[in-house]
C-alpha cells in the first residue's frame, strides 16, 4: 500500500476530515477575533485626539502650577514678616515635639500667637 492511496478501513480519511473541520474551526475563531479587533480599532479612530487638544490641557495644567507657586511664595513672604521669639519656638519645640521649622511655621500662621500655635498643632 502507497502513501496516496486510503485505507481500506477510513481511519486516515477520518483524519483528514477531523483536521479540516478544526482548520474550519480554528478559522472561526480568528474571524471573531479580527472581528473584535475591528470594533475596538474602529472605536479607537472615532476619538482621536488633537495635537493642540493636548497642548492646550498642558498649558492649562502649567498655568494652574504657576498659580499656586505664586500663592505659595506670597503667603511664605506673608508670614516672614510676622515676628515671632525664640522663646516661643522652643515651648512649642519642648511641649509638642515637634521641628523648629515646624513649630515656627505654625507660630507665625497664628500672628505670634503661642497658645493659638499649639491649639492649632494639637488639632492637626
Amino acid at each position: 500500500m502507497t502513501d496516496a492511496e486510503p485505507e481500506v478501513n477510513g481511519t486516515e480519511v477520518e483524519d483528514d476530515e477531523q483536521d479540516s473541520k478544526q482548520k474550519k474551526s480554528d478559522v472561526k475563531r480568528h474571524d471573531d477575533g479580527a472581528a473584535d479587533l475591528e470594533r475596538v480599532t474602529d472605536y479607537a479612530e472615532e476619538k482621536e485626539i488633537s495635537a493642540d487638544k493636548i497642548s492646550s490641557a498642558v498649558a492649562q495644567f502649567g498655568n494652574q502650577r504657576n498659580k499656586e507657586n505664586e500663592l505659595r511664595v506670597a503667603k511664605e513672604k506673608e508670614l516672614q514678616k510676622v515676628q515671632v521669639k525664640k522663646e516661643d519656638i522652643e515651648l512649642i519645640m519642648n511641649e509638642l515635639l515637634v521641628s523648629k521649622a515646624q513649630a515656627e511655621k505654625v507660630l507665625r500662621e497664628q500672628s505670634g500667637d503661642v497658645v493659638a500655635a499649639l491649639e492649632a498643632i494639637i488639632s492637626n
